[in-house]
């Protein structure tokens, strides 16, 4: 088996512009410029480029194409994959969906599952029915999106099937708590790098996001933390390490799937 390569990840703790596809990628693009040849994954927040909108139709068609021409066009610059969610329109249903695209313009995507019903997103968009798992420079990874987080079933890692938990949210303040303890949690019962990135601002709305965006080892342990401000955080991921760890507890073995 050949050896899996470390793995550098970018993760984009963000302001966010209230629905403006046009700024958000202008924005975005200037804060990213640093990493160019530096990092394998740049991870950016849920819905960022309009916020946690429930007024999907802001977003119009040649906006929608325009931020996936954006994605293909950073990746093949940067000779990284790019990732994050969209307010997505396919066959007149919207979805919250995450994008992932290669440096080679290779394009998988996951609708988020659990729709926020507390902020009415179910009223709006369209929920996925399938969890995906990303192949990527040896590595596997399973996205998932913010309310995703409160559902373990969402991620249960049985036998190890990935390697890599992956979260982009628009997580606010008032449930700051929440986000700290669920990702420490997730990371500890699925024995996997967990990633979680959120933004910071105040959305159209007036609702105030404190970032708190982390990098865990699968055991839980924070290995790199955001505080409340915009910030790049990176990191290496060794996928030995992680591998030496449930070899040692082979505690996935143990997972039992009901119904």
């Amino acid at each position: 088996m050949n050896k899996v390569a470390d793995l550098r990840v970018a993760a984009v703790q963000s302001n966010i512009i209230w629905q403006n596809v046009d700024g958000n990628l202008a924005y975005l693009s200037n804060l990213l410029s640093p990493l160019s040849g530096s990092t394998d994954i740049i991870v950016l927040p849920e819905m960022f480029s309009t916020g946690f909108t429930m007024n999907p139709s802001v977003v119009t068609p040649d906006e929608q194409e325009l931020t996936l021409l954006w994605m293909q066009n950073m990746a093949a610059d940067f000779s990284s994959a790019v990732c994050g969610s969209i307010v997505f329109c396919e066959k007149e249903k919207y979805y919250n969906r995450f994008i992932w695209v290669d440096e080679n313009g290779n394009y998988s995507f996951y609708d988020k599952q659990h729709l926020f019903s507390f902020a009415g997103e179910h009223l709006h968009y369209t929920p996925g029915n399938e969890k995906i798992v990303i192949q990527y420079k040896g590595w596997r990874i399973l996205p998932q999106i913010c309310y995703d987080l409160r559902f373990s079933e969402s991620s249960m890692n049985a036998l190890g099937h990935y390697d890599i938990l992956l979260y982009v949210a628009n997580f606010p303040s008032a449930r700051q708590y929440a986000w700290d303890s669920l990702l420490i949690a997730r990371a500890i019962e699925n024995q996997s790098y967990t990633i979680g990135v959120n933004r910071v601002g105040i959305d159209g709305n007036n609702h105030e996001y404190g970032g708190g965006s982390v990098i865990l080892s699968y055991d839980g342990i924070p290995l790199s933390t955001a505080g409340k401000e915009e910030q790049i955080m990176t990191y290496s991921l060794c996928f030995d390490h992680q591998m030496a760890f449930r070899t040692q507890f082979p505690f996935l073995n143990d997972i039992k799937v009901f119904g």
